[in-house]
């Protein structure tokens, strides 16, 4: 059973792996499509050593994968629940921006359109970290 102390290290290894700015860059450009060291470090205008390292920390903290192929390694995030998750996370912090529009058309909460979806994301995200942490194999 997940106890407090091992949710509380799932919330440790994401925040530290979106808390460095060029982890944040990688982590975007994965969101859009895998991609191979080489390609993201001249995208992004990093150095391949640089962008391996991000890419262990990201790898470590489980939210991206290293997928072989031949000689290269493609990296992605490690799983579409993970991906859909991180996604809605960029996009509820975007709507926090008191100068941003309204993304839901049928939002019917005054002052507050996010607060019914953001709380599915909250559960869909403490979905995907329990299954993270227990490795596929979920026990609630």
């Amino acid at each position: 059973m997940l106890t407090i102390a091992s949710r509380v290290d799932v919330m440790n290894r994401l925040g530290r792996a979106m808390a460095d700015p060029t982890r944040s860059r990688i982590l975007m450009t994965l969101l859009e499509r895998p991609a191979y060291p080489a390609e993201l470090a001249r995208d992004l205008g990093l150095t391949r050593s640089n962008v391996s390292n991000h890419l262990a920390c990201l790898r470590d903290c489980g939210i991206a994968v290293a997928v072989a192929e031949g000689r290269q390694t493609r990296y992605e995030i490690a799983d579409a629940h993970l991906a859909r998750a991180l996604t809605a996370l960029v996009e509820v912090t975007l709507a926090v921006d008191e100068s941003a529009p309204c993304l839901d058309p049928a939002c019917s909460v005054p002052g507050c359109w996010r607060l019914e979806p953001m709380a599915q994301w909250l559960a869909s995200l403490w979905l995907v970290v329990v299954v993270t942490e227990t490795a596929g194999r979920p026990e609630w």
